[in-house]
């Protein structure tokens, strides 16, 4: 069974309806590693959904709080963000005009890829439910409890609180800020407190907008004030003394609510480079990977894998191993062929699909590593069709085909611009490059040339013919290759020669060889 039913499966024992929430501090990029936990969660609710259960998902921007630093990837722009440092995220101005501010400038476009996934979850804003008041109850709660959640965080987060610390972060009402502030009395509700920016004032937490709950209260009080019954979240909150350990309690003795189910993911980390971090800007944003791969492809990166499993996300050319990987699960699905390396592959593949549809796929006989090698050829999408059709991948295209397949060549074209490593992109050359050639050279293409001109346009036809011109010259096969690529690219070095030839015209292909092979 996969593991978004087994859960599922565990909240249908608790609940009757379910409540399933998911969020981002959007302090940056939101990178592909924060995609886990909403997959997670949506994975979950959709499994709910097809046993016929009440579920409901939901996605919290935690866009109230503070700008802590100046991000590295703003350090240079020309707005000066060090004025803005301690106030919420979401009066913050963005570092583009497109947008309303800071907050939606990174959010924006992480729910716009939800939306590719197919994730279409209740949209909430935290500087919106502070701002409308949706959180007094919460924060009056909180201050008339103090002296539990104080005690509750001392034990388990191994913090030395003083006696008169408060839940509350009051927002300075003169220069908006919230991380700069420090409150120095109580009485009740009524704060007084003093900001590094040389204010001091008093107000009443309960006014809506007055400031907002610690981070390790919000989480509790946002549980108990949307009904939340699950949860995913990454293992740095559940380890021991994290938000989980100090949230459970404070669910359970101030709130008066049982903690939701949940599900502990594992983060997501770029081969090579590590853990990503929007704050830091590191990492790769969820939108560039959506626009270089089908969102059914990056669905499947992550349901194959129990949430707790460490991966690592390559988008170079582990990219083109993904699709591939997704491909071939769904074609051997489609041809009742065992896939051993995939537990419970056909729920996997339904879980993939972004609108919770039948798996199905129209270009499974075009690779996207083919596609990768055309588009570097042709700049026409009708030209990637043509050669296509011309190499034998697709005798004839369907109008649902052929979109399908267009989308594809357009992912391709944003994968071989952002993401291809070096090795894998190419420029034809325009001209013969005789400067390269030398007699060795033209020797083994005119071997190629010989054997070439029965063979038939294919690419397993064509690689063959390689290593027949190898046996008849009795050399390497890798000669030929190296001078067939100087002679069409002016490199040593290229795509798979066959599949590569396969998708050039056969005649341009045999006049540029037969002029490679003249003294120049």
């Amino acid at each position: 069974m996969h593991w978004a039913d087994v859960l599922a499966d565990e909240l249908i024992e608790e609940n009757s309806t379910h409540t399933l929430a998911t969020g981002i501090t959007p302090s940056g990029p939101i990178h592909v590693g924060n995609l886990r936990e909403v997959l997670t969660t949506e994975a979950v609710h959709r499994a709910l959904q097809t046993k016929g259960q009440d579920s409901t998902l939901l996605y919290i921007g935690d866009t109230y709080d503070p700008l802590r630093d100046v991000p590295p990837f703003l350090e240079d722009h020309p707005n000066v963000y060090e004025d803005h440092l301690g106030r919420p995220i979401s009066d913050v101005p963005a570092p583009t005009k497109e947008h309303s501010s800071y907050a939606e400038a990174f959010l924006a476009p992480f729910l716009d890829a939800l939306d590719q996934l197919g994730i279409q979850p209740t949209i909430h804003l935290a500087h919106d439910l502070y701002e409308n008041g949706a959180y007094t109850d919460a924060i009056q709660t909180a201050i008339e409890h103090a002296d539990t959640i104080r005690r509750i965080l001392n034990k388990e987060s191994g913090r030395d609180l003083p006696p008169e610390w408060i839940p509350f972060h009051p927002r300075c009402q003169t220069c908006g800020r919230i991380g700069t502030t420090t409150v120095t009395n109580t009485q009740g509700t009524t704060i007084t407190y003093t900001c590094t920016h040389d204010h001091e004032g008093t107000l009443d937490a309960l006014e809506p907008g007055a400031g907002k709950l610690p981070w390790r209260v919000d989480w509790p009080a946002r549980w108990a004030h949307l009904d939340v019954t699950f949860e995913a979240f990454g293992k740095d909150h559940a380890a021991s003394g994290g938000s989980w350990d100090t949230a459970v309690p404070i669910a359970q003795d101030v709130y008066n609510i049982d903690p939701p189910h949940h599900a502990v993911y594992e983060w997501i980390s770029v081969k090579g480079e590590g853990a990503m971090s929007s704050s830091q800007g590191t990492g790769i944003a969820a939108e560039d990977v959506l626009d270089a791969t089908p969102p059914e492809a990056l669905r499947f990166f992550f349901m194959r894998y129990q949430p707790e499993k460490h991966i690592e996300f390559d988008a170079g050319q582990g990219m083109l191993d993904l699709v591939d990987a997704y491909d071939k699960a769904l074609e051997a699905l489609e041809n009742d062929e065992p896939i051993p390396e995939i537990n419970d592959a056909q729920r996997v593949l339904e879980l993939s699909q972004p609108h919770d549809t039948q798996p199905e796929h129209a270009t499974r006989t075009v690779p996207m590593r083919h596609l990768a090698t055309l588009v570097q050829i042709y700049d026409d999408t009708d030209d990637v069709l043509a050669s296509v059709q011309r190499s034998g991948h697709i005798d004839e295209l369907t109008p649902h085909e052929e979109a399908t397949l267009r989308t594809r060549i357009e992912h391709t074209r944003h994968w071989t611009a952002t993401f291809a490593p070096e090795h894998l992109t190419f420029t034809l050359a325009q001209e013969t490059p005789h400067g390269m050639l030398q007699d060795v050279h033209r020797e083994r293409i005119q071997a190629l040339l010989h054997v070439l001109q029965d063979t038939p346009w294919e690419e397993d036809a064509i690689q063959n013919a390689v290593y027949n011109a190898a046996k008849d010259l009795d050399t390497s096969p890798g000669g030929i290759f190296k001078a067939t690529y100087m002679a069409l690219l002016g490199q040593s070095g290229g795509p798979r020669l066959g599949p590569f030839l396969a998708g050039l015209e056969r005649e341009w292909v045999i006049e540029r060889l037969q002029d490679a092979s003249k003294q120049s």
